[in-house]
């Protein structure tokens, strides 16, 4: 075997023979619980050739009270050791089930076991067997669940660096399946490219075209920053994005102005743009197909600047646009691809099922769709008394309730939402009152 670094990603490619079996490097096994309404499965790597060459587990969040779910939205972490481990929380991630919750959709989220100096090719690219294990686990969790539906329903797809090699993978391989496809610092490959040996290249079916797609790198990947790490990122978006637009594909570009590889502040237009593309892609009903998106209500973007229009008013070449599915969704881009500010003018859900025993103050609070959760504030017969936490975290971006790991998942420990406070005790419950905080600020009303 030999090592090259390509374009900032360290793969491992195999000179000759057959792949070996792959074993995990601790600690892959420290997940939080999956007790109801969250499941897990797990599969050994595999020594068949075509088949995943990883052990991976699956986890999934199933929406309380849904009686058949409607679809699955993919959380797909990384390359590399650390971002594997990352995944082990996606399913987790208070604002990505709010958009799962919005759609009556399941959270699921993918941890492959890599370790660090092995090529990420090996579960990255679906033909590899991943495509394979995912499809399996779907049957597996939906017989967990008691959603068999889970085997059938389509995807919404994001995906970080590898993840998004993977996600545009399966948008290229099951296209009848994907709603929507956001890629995340990384594409599949459409042509043999010399600097990548031993990658192979990607078809576009005619079924791709009507499948909503957005790449979103970082400026630093190649966009402005030409010396970064990860600066091949930008050429080989451009080398994707090309092709599928060219013949008409539903693919838009949406670079983020502050990050390298980084996922940044992204899910404030990810998860909008999603939601926006489930809810008018969806079937109307079960277990039928996919709806197209209206031709008439598309906007184009310049894929590098800032500029956008109505299809019939965009003064460039439109092939050379990228697309967005309507006017709102193009607002929000511009706010996103200007300084990623994306604007929320609503207040997060208050919160429910307030208790008080012992001390300590308990909830439960939904995030807020369009901007997440920040923090808690705890009232005491109308006094400030508390925030949890006390300050919001995440070195990548806004700050959060959950505080962000490098792809994009809650770090662990996971944020509890309670609050330990002397004055409380049995029965006073009626005296407190705890008041959700978006990252833009606003306030929900408060629970008493």
């Amino acid at each position: 075997m030999m090592k090259r670094m390509l374009r900032g990603v360290l793969c491992l490619v195999i000179a000759s023979g057959a792949v070996p079996l792959l074993a995990q490097q601790a600690p892959y096994d420290v997940f939080p619980d999956a007790e109801p309404p969250y499941y897990r499965v797990r599969y050994d790597a595999s020594e068949q050739d075509g088949e995943l060459q990883f052990a991976v587990n699956y986890t999934i969040w199933v929406p309380p009270g849904v009686e058949r779910l409607r679809g699955v939205v993919v959380h797909q972490h990384g390359c590399g050791e650390g971002s594997c481990r990352s995944g082990l929380t996606g399913a987790f991630d208070l604002h990505w089930q709010a958009l799962a919750a919005a759609h009556d959709c399941a959270l699921l989220s993918p941890a492959y076991e890599q370790p660090q100096s092995a090529d990420c090719q090996l579960w990255c690219d679906p033909r590899n067997g991943s495509a394979a294990a995912f499809l399996r686990g779907l049957v597996d969790l939906g017989e967990q669940s008691g959603h068999a539906e889970l085997s059938s329903v389509p995807w919404a797809l994001w995906g970080h660096s590898g993840g998004g090699h993977w996600a545009g993978g399966m948008t290229l391989l099951y296209p009848e399946r994907v709603a929507a496809a956001w890629l995340r610092s990384g594409v599949p490959l459409l042509e043999v490219n010399p600097d990548r040996p031993g990658i192979r290249p990607h078809e576009v079916a005619d079924a791709v075209l009507g499948v909503p797609i957005m790449c979103n790198p970082g400026t630093k990947e190649g966009v402005t920053v030409k010396d970064d790490r990860f600066a091949g990122v930008w050429p080989a978006n451009l080398a994707f994005f090309g092709p599928v637009r060219k013949r008409g594909g539903l693919i838009g570009v949406a670079v983020d102005p502050l990050t390298s590889h980084e996922c940044g502040n992204q899910r404030y237009l990810a998860i909008r743009w999603l939601d926006e593309c489930l809810r008018l892609r969806l079937p109307e009903q079960a277990g039928g197909p996919l709806r197209a998106m209206a031709a008439e209500e598309a906007w184009l973007a310049e894929i590098a600047g800032t500029e956008t229009a109505a299809g019939g008013d965009f003064r460039g070449n439109a092939v050379e646009a990228g697309w967005l599915p309507n006017g709102k969704i193009a607002a929000l881009w511009k706010s996103y691809v200007t300084d990623t500010a994306v604007p929320d003018v609503t207040p997060p859900p208050a919160p429910i099922k307030m208790s008080v025993a012992n001390g300590e103050v308990r909830w439960t609070a939904t995030a807020d769709l369009e901007s997440g959760l920040a923090q808690f504030v705890i009232l005491h017969n109308g006094r400030e008394v508390g925030r949890v936490p006390d300050q919001p975290r995440n070195r990548f971006g806004r700050g959060l309730f959950q505080d962000l790991q490098y792809s994009d998942t809650p770090a662990q420990p996971l944020e509890q939402m309670r609050f330990e406070h002397v004055q409380a005790v049995a029965g006073n419950a009626d005296q407190f009152q705890v008041i959700s905080v978006n990252t833009v600020g606003l306030r929900s009303d408060g629970q008493q």
